[in-house]
């Protein structure tokens, strides 16, 4: 008896118990399956087609245009009048405008003196320029760092301004805004901007201060960004391949069909009395310049992009800095959509082509329909067919459409065009916080969730959960899939599991 080692025996009826219940979940899930289930998601399956031949059709278009523009249009100085601001002996600089170039900071630790050094920089009469810190910083020591850099530049003889405000109402663009009303800036034309990161060329205002001088319908030119460190890691190498895009064909295509395009926010150019006449700067979104554009457009004016005037900038090179930006980026448009629409349809300037442009093509499909049926699509309807095989999804909108759209977006970077696979996956990836985030700009706000367990910060909860939701969908389709979406969901799995454990942006490519 001592040498027994006792056994726990469950109840013999535990097995009958779970089996029934096992029979009745899948009795009603047949129950429901046919007359719900299988609608539904063949209607989420016919509104994802239809988002990918939106998007498709506006990814061909760009690609047309771009070609011709490239081939056929002239260039920005042959379109414009463009004559260089010349030095005069006689009358010294002052045929040369006062340019103020504001420089807004906010806790810029490690990057406060690379801007603030090269708008120093600047070949333009001394006399004749204003650099001016919008310094909103709550770090003291960042404050007193900053402060000590402009005077040191001061001491030079550069005519830099330090401007603190008491608090950080409006945020960025209360800041511009409380800038453009010192008595030293009022009588100026034009202003430019840069972010805290952004080092612009020497000659940057003499090929660009001249459009706006000697053509006055244009109120905005905006420079191309060049990414100093987007070989720094595979997260930064996969932003360069979004953004190329953006400049090359999304902001050319626009200047030179509509003379419209989103201000950057940074590495641009307006004249003032654009910026006035639009109503001036609006915290209303998160994405203030973006809204000033859209309004200055309604009032008639033109922009001007210029790929050729390049200003170096940096990329977030941590996930969470990258996910905080990409949610500002997809949540302001969505919002300010919902707030202008009605706008843009009323307005009488502007013709009845260019308000569908911006409505249709600049608003709804590039800020919503893209983000939304890349996410719906390829992360949710698409793994759920699986799981319903009666429901059915065409090769050519599951194989053939996304690969013509990658195969378009990749234009840009043609030097990542090894790395287009892992693109894919990365951008399926954040597709899900940018619907998160068009879905909050789409209403008057959403209240986040409070969390129930507390997990470290480098942890993502919703890419491990997605993780896990096509693990499943995978591993049934190995079992009982024809279509073999098992190796695609497999490979999705493993972006979401690195995602989630925040681990994206470590791997240096080649």
């Amino acid at each position: 008896m001592d040498g027994v080692t006792p056994k726990f025996v469950l109840p013999e009826t535990f097995d009958g118990v779970r089996m029934e219940i096992t029979g009745q979940l899948g009795m009603i899930w047949e129950l429901v399956k046919a007359p719900v289930i299988v609608p539904l998601l063949q209607l989420a399956v016919y509104i994802c087609l239809l988002m990918s031949v939106m998007l498709l059709c506006e990814r061909v278009y760009m690609g047309i245009v771009i070609v011709l523009v490239k081939l056929f249009w002239k260039k920005p100085d042959k379109r414009y009048k463009f004559e260089p601001i010349q030095d005069d002996e006689e009358l010294g600089s002052s045929n040369f405008p006062v340019v103020p170039v504001q420089i807004p900071m906010f806790n810029e630790r490690e990057v406060y003196k690379l801007s603030i050094g090269a708008a120093s920089g600047l070949s333009w009469p001394s006399d004749r320029l204003v650099i001016q810190v919008l310094d909103d910083s709550t770090d003291p020591t960042v404050k007193q760092m900053v402060e000590m850099e402009c005077q040191r530049w001061a001491s030079k003889g550069i005519n830099i301004r330090y401007q603190i405000r008491e608090n950080r109402v409006g945020y960025k663009a209360g800041a511009l805004k409380e800038g453009l009303k010192r008595s030293y800036v009022k009588h100026c034309e034009y202003v430019v901007i840069f972010d805290a990161d952004f080092q612009p060329e020497p000659d940057f205002l003499r090929r660009s201060i001249p459009f706006l001088v000697h053509n006055p319908k244009i109120a905005l030119v905006q420079a191309r960004w060049r990414f100093v460190n987007s070989d720094e890691c595979l997260l930064t190498r996969m932003q360069e391949m979004s953004l190329d895009y953006h400049f090359t064909v999304e902001q050319e295509v626009g200047s030179a069909t509509h003379a419209f395009f989103g201000f950057n926010g940074t590495a641009g150019i307006w004249r003032i009395a654009a910026i006035n006449e639009a109503g001036g700067w609006k915290d209303r979104t998160t994405v203030e310049d973006m809204d000033l554009a859209v309004r200055a457009s309604l009032r008639g004016w033109k922009f001007l992009y210029l790929g050729d005037l390049q200003v170096k900038s940096e990329l977030p090179s941590t996930f969470r800095a990258f996910r905080f930006q990409q949610h500002r980026w997809s949540c302001g448009p969505a919002n300010l959509f919902r707030k202008m629409v009605m706008e843009i349809v009323r307005n009488k300037k502007v013709r009845f082509w260019k308000k569908v442009y911006v409505i249709y093509s600049f608003f709804f499909v590039r800020k919503v329909i893209a983000h939304w049926v890349t996410f719906c699509f390829y992360c949710v309807v698409l793994p759920l067919t699986i799981l319903v095989p009666e429901v059915k999804v065409p090769i050519w909108g599951s194989v053939y459409i996304p690969s013509i759209i990658t195969i378009l977006n990749s234009v840009g970077t043609p030097r990542s065009i090894h790395l287009l696979f892992y693109w894919i996956l990365f951008e399926n990836v954040m597709s899900l916080h940018r619907t998160k985030a068009t879905l909050i700009g789409n209403t008057k706000g959403l209240k986040k969730f409070p969390r129930i367990f507390k997990l470290p910060d480098r942890l993502n909860t919703l890419e491990l959960g997605f993780a896990a939701f096509l693990f499943v969908c995978g591993c049934y389709d190995f079992v009982h899939g024809k279509n073999n979406y098992f190796i695609y969901l497999f490979l999705q799995t493993m972006s979401f599991f690195i995602s989630g454990l925040g681990w994206i942006g470590t791997y240096v490519p080649s």
